[in-house]
């Protein structure tokens, strides 16, 4: 046997989801029983095995903040500033929290033409007005809607503030607020100096939404893109982010991987590395860089990634989540497996799931939500969204207009823009997909996403084809 014919009898099977079946399995569990927790990195626990991915068409801080309130988390994309994507991170942050840390302030000179202005393009209702940090007064929506824009914020505001102390409890926060008839309550110390504003709007939402995913301080958590070469925003983003996703389509890189193991030293959070697609790949990035806390899986299996159609190289997203899953099996290592690529519906978490991921990332199924950034349009009577993949070519140009660090290694784009069917919010997609895989694992007999990681069966799918040499018509 000659040896590019050994390579051929050699090759692996690389299979997706559209190849294999989750077999049913013995149950003693009803879907609604089932437990969906699970981790998106090793610090971050999740409610709901989904994560929204780092695409222009996808994830900004709307879409960040509805994930993360029914118990996923999302990762804003980098295809902007380092500053635009601060401001999201910093959005989601201060979307909800009990006590609000990083407070839009404004001085006593300034003008209620600016305060307003402010208000608008942070999408607040009021100011607390300080003076050397210490709290002097506080200018809401209702003081500058009829007051005239050019005087001084000093004699629009309100200078009689309730205040409370930073041992404040929420019930105690609300019972002040609802005494006073206010809805910001700021927060000074004893020299009065401001160190927070709790808001009764996020108060009540702590309430509404009891699945959300929250840091220690009771904030939404999010995720940001970064590039591995950008300490300067890696730097800035994990002052504020909960964790930093290495965004770059090969990870399996000496110099991605080496200036990412130069990164991880550099920040506090989590670094989720990725993509990656082959047991070698992960065996070689976790052994090489000091503190993984996550995996992104799959190459070449986005719905807007023609990487595999071009150059005819990828990991289909199920058959790479299997090589990751050995990989840290052969390490003794548990480290969460993102399975990135390719998700269409609920049973495709599923099998992910089953073959060793911790939860997914979804693309096309979130840019068609009401909450990504991307536009709509009308074909046929029916509403689309936009949706298209980071390689494509409007991405890369917009990328290397923006980020000093892009650089077009590859001269031919490896993605694509599509229309998507407009899909509503997020919270009835999210709906329909955490019945869909409980529902999945349900006939696997599995209550919880690690049970479903032990006992989910697989089984391949023969095509017609296959069928047929398998079992050769006899012709008389």
């Amino acid at each position: 046997m000659g040896i590019f014919e050994e390579k051929l009898e050699k090759a692996e099977t690389a299979f997706n989801f559209e190849d294999v079946i989750l077999l049913p399995g013995f149950s003693q569990i009803e879907p609604r029983e089932i437990d969906l927790k699970t981790s998106f990195s090793k610090n971050i626990p999740i409610n709901i095995p989904f994560v929204s991915s780092p695409m222009d068409t996808v994830t900004e801080s709307e879409m960040a903040i509805a994930l993360a309130r029914h118990g996923g988390i999302g990762v804003v994309h980098r295809n902007c500033t380092a500053e635009e994507e601060l401001e999201m991170v910093k959005a989601v942050k201060r979307a909800e929290s009990f006590i609000i840390r990083d407070v839009i302030t404004i001085n006593k000179e300034a003008t209620v033409g600016e305060a307003a202005e402010i208000m608008r393009r942070h999408k607040i209702s009021g100011l607390p007005v300080v003076e050397n940090n210490r709290l002097i007064g506080i200018i809401t929506g209702r003081d500058v809607r009829f007051t005239n824009p050019s005087i001084k914020v000093e004699e629009a505001m309100t200078r009689d503030v309730v205040v409370a102390s930073p041992s404040v409890t929420p019930e105690e926060a609300v019972e002040l607020m609802k005494r006073h008839r206010v809805e910001k309550l700021p927060v000074v110390d004893d020299n009065k100096r401001l160190v927070g504003l709790i808001t009764y709007k996020d108060v009540a939402l702590r309430g509404e939404y009891k699945e959300a995913t929250r840091d220690s301080e009771g904030r939404l958590r999010v995720a940001a893109a970064v590039s591995p070469f950008d300490v300067d925003r890696a730097r800035m983003l994990a002052k504020h982010a909960d964790a930093l996703v290495i965004d770059v389509a090969h990870f399996h890189n000496r110099n991605v991987i080496e200036a990412t193991r130069k990164l991880v030293k550099e920040v506090d959070v989590d670094i989720v590395v990725g993509s990656l697609g082959t047991k070698q790949g992960v065996l070689d990035s976790v052994s090489r860089i000091e503190s993984v806390s996550g995996l992104r899986i799959g190459i070449g299996s986005g719905s807007a990634c023609i990487t595999t159609e071009i150059t005819r190289a990828g990991a289909p997203t199920l058959f790479a989540v299997a090589q990751a899953a050995d990989a840290l099996e052969e390490l003794g290592l548990k480290i969460p497996v993102i399975a990135d690529g390719g998700v269409r519906n609920p049973g495709d978490v599923a099998l992910a799931i089953a073959l060793g991921a911790s939860c997914a990332m979804l693309g096309y199924v979130l840019a068609g939500c009401k909450e990504s950034p991307s536009p709509m349009t009308i074909i046929n009577g029916k509403y689309f969204k936009l949706h298209r993949g980071m390689g494509s070519q409007p991405a890369r140009q917009k990328r290397m207009a923006l980020d000093r660090y892009a650089t077009l290694a590859k001269e031919i784009p490896e993605g694509t823009e599509i229309w998507v069917p407009y899909r509503g919010d997020v919270a009835s997609v999210i709906s329909e997909f955490t019945a869909g895989i409980r529902a999945a694992m349900g006939y696997a007999g599995a209550s919880n996403i690690e049970e479903l990681k032990k006992k989910g069966r697989i089984a391949k799918i023969v095509s017609r084809r296959d069928r047929s040499q398998a079992s050769p018509s006899i012709i008389l």
